[in-house]
């Protein structure tokens, strides 16, 4: 059984990795950082070129009124799917995160149509993907170089003259306890209070509301090249933490295996800082079991400020880590026991795959 999904995984990469740079440069280049508008324009290209099984979700409104949108990707099934989140740009100087976002809709989206194991995952799930959750602040960090490295979103604070939350520090999980600033011209000001922030409400609703049904909750930042787990109080721990610390170790092996970068797993108080109001936190607190932040490229030689030509082998690397704690979930769901046998060798066969198509 395993050798069979093995080389379904292998031919999985190979087919991904086989497209060359020249032509998907030709249409859309997605070794590059794109303004907002031109991510909007591709979320609604993927649903003209794939009618049959993505969809663009309105789910919210930011601040300065503008929609936040997701892609809803899988196939139609007369069966109750279950779900994966993913979304990107919570953090509006992260650059690198968006850009991963759009890459992982563009694998999965070649992969399905001849790869039997993706084409399983996309009928028994839908994923939701947010290419930008913090829509204001990462229009306002393409602004000019004084605006860049704006991190929060652009609400206007109490007294009218700071600007901004850390959307990251505004979900209901123990708010405003630890690794936060009541000063609204702090990066990690939390808000007047949890989900005081209309992105926050977008996805607290969106998910809240059918909660069950999601397997994993992925939300993707920079830098530092972590895999974090809940929680950020160093207080509370997690009724998976062993499940947790496993998946996110064969995610990091996963990582390793395609060009060699190292990937730390742990709670954030271990391996960062502790922090609390954290959407992964809060998604671990309404039962959805496995919940991840990806801190991506690098450890600091460019910070938020990640080169383009860096751009390809961070979402490589990083799609082979989210690609196995998704697989695991699928499998643990619907294979059962053999899920944690076959995670390990898919972790494996991914990172081949990858490696391998660099070759070619």
């Amino acid at each position: 059984m395993l050798s069979v999904v093995g080389l379904s995984f292998v031919a999985l990469l190979l087919t991904v990795g086989a497209l060359t740079l020249e032509s998907d440069r030709a249409e859309y280049d997605y070794f590059k950082y794109h303004p907002m508008d031109e991510i909007s324009s591709w979320m609604v290209q993927m649903e003209k070129d794939h009618p049959d099984v993505v969809t663009v979700v309105d789910y919210g409104r930011t601040y300065e009124k503008r929609t936040i949108s997701l892609l809803k990707i899988g196939l139609k099934t007369e069966a109750k799917k279950k779900a994966v989140w993913m979304d990107c740009g919570i953090h509006a100087r992260e650059w690198i995160a968006p850009a991963f976002c759009q890459y992982f809709v563009r694998q999965i989206l070649h992969a399905y149509k001849t790869d039997d194991k993706m084409a399983a995952m996309l009928t028994n799930m839908d994923f939701y993907i947010t290419p930008v959750l913090n829509i204001d602040g990462y229009i306002f960090s393409w602004k000019d170089s004084s605006t860049r490295l704006w991190r929060k979103n652009r609400s206007p604070g109490p007294s009218g003259d700071c600007y901004g939350v850390d959307l990251n520090r505004n979900f209901d999980a123990n708010w405003g306890t630890v690794g936060v600033s009541s000063n609204c011209s702090s990066n990690i000001y939390c808000g007047t209070g949890p989900i005081s922030e209309p992105e926050a409400q977008a996805v607290a609703y969106f998910v809240g509301s059918r909660k069950e049904d999601f397997l994993c909750f992925l939300t993707i930042h920079s830098y530092g090249q972590l895999l974090l787990i809940p929680y950020g109080h160093p207080n509370f721990t997690a009724s998976n933490y062993d499940e947790l610390m496993t998946v996110g170790q064969g995610a990091a092996e996963a990582i390793w295996r395609v060009h060699g970068k190292k990937y730390t797993v742990g709670t954030s108080p271990d391996v960062l800082y502790a922090n609390s109001g954290s959407s992964r936190d809060w998604a671990r607190m309404q039962e959805i079991p496995l919940t991840f932040t990806f801190e991506l490229r690098d450890n600091g030689t460019y910070g938020f400020e990640l080169p383009e030509d860096q751009i390809r082998p961070t979402c490589e690397e990083a799609y082979s880590g989210a690609l196995h704690i998704i697989a695991y979930a699928h499998d643990k769901t619907f294979n059962g026991a053999a899920a944690a046998a076959a995670a390990t060798l898919w972790a494996v066969l991914l990172a081949a795959g990858v490696s391998g198509a660099n070759l070619m």
